[in-house]
């Protein structure tokens, strides 16, 4: 997801972007012992709650001891922090490849846009990419469970009979974006909403749910999706590009570690949409900690022992 730059984990001053990285060092090495594989993860639940995952796999079936350093403030900061050694492992998401941290094609096309994160960030950063986690987070049309089953709404070209008598809350910087905002959307699917309400994104869930918008830009992942009982719809005619989930190690951790590479690569294709949702609902709304989730669902899955 030219490249949707979504504000949760896209961009950061570089300044900034200096100043936590000096820090980084600071924070996995405590009081000079790192452990043998340091873990990423950003500031969402979802990247915690994965970074758990990966510690608890490298440390049940490796003797290398590992540790998660958390609340990264960004995407093109975990790979600035990867290609540093700052951190060994991180999730990240095929669209990255959109930042420019090197030339590609520019295509919406699934297959092509992981093929080019694989490559290339193997190419230019020695950083090994795995194949899929088996989800994606990215922006999702969503609308009432309930308004989507009495009008038949199941992907984003069934709204536009609808679209000119239809409220839409969306998060002011998308709304604002001419090239992959929603000019650039109108134009795509040929739809334009008859109100705007442009809104902080944490507000447009609740507004939804309590009809005070009728359909709102959010998050594939989020838990809200499932706390608030909404239904995001297919984009039919791909309009955001993909942005599926991959486990990301950096190539010499691979080599050293061979046996965390093979057990960090048993989670490929086992975490769909729905199971992310969950796994991030247990978190955010019933107030588990990541590592409690992370650990639970290894077990429930059998990839790790009771």
């Amino acid at each position: 997801m030219a490249k949707l730059r979504f504000a949760r984990h896209r961009f950061v001053l570089k300044s900034v972007a200096v100043v936590l990285l000096a820090a980084l060092p600071a924070l996995a090495g405590g009081c000079g012992m790192r452990s043998d594989i340091v873990i990423g993860a950003q500031t969402f639940t979802e990247a915690k709650i994965l970074a758990e995952m990966y510690r608890a796999l490298i440390e049940d079936r490796t003797d290398a001891s590992a540790e998660v350093i958390p609340d990264l403030a960004s995407s093109p900061l975990v790979v600035s922090a990867l290609i540093r050694g700052d951190v060994d492992v991180a999730t990240l998401y095929s669209g990255e490849i959109f930042n420019n941290h090197f030339p590609i094609e520019n295509t919406k096309e699934r297959a092509r846009v992981l093929e080019q994160a694989q490559q290339g960030f193997r190419k230019y950063f020695n950083l090994e990419w795995f194949d899929p986690l088996g989800f994606e987070n990215t922006y999702a049309f969503t609308v009432r469970k309930d308004v989507a089953e009495q009008n038949g709404y199941s992907k984003i070209s069934d709204v536009k009979p609808d679209a000119a008598s239809m409220r839409l809350g969306v998060d002011t910087t998308w709304l604002e974006r001419p090239s992959d905002g929603y000019p650039a959307f109108a134009k795509h699917y040929g739809i334009r909403f008859g109100t705007t309400y442009p809104m902080e994104l944490a507000l447009v869930y609740q507004a939804v749910a309590n009809k005070q918008v009728d359909i709102v830009l959010a998050y594939s992942t989020d838990s809200r999706l499932k706390a608030y009982n909404l239904q995001t719809l297919e984009d039919d005619k791909q309009f955001f590009p993909p942005y599926d989930a991959s486990t990301v190690m950096r190539g010499e951790i691979a080599s050293e570690y061979p046996e965390a590479k093979t057990a960090l690569a048993e989670l490929i294709g086992t975490l769909d949409v729905e199971t992310m949702i969950d796994l991030n609902y247990q978190v955010d709304i019933e107030k588990k900690s990541e590592r409690e989730v992370a650990t639970a669902y290894l077990k429930q899955v059998g990839l790790l022992k009771e």
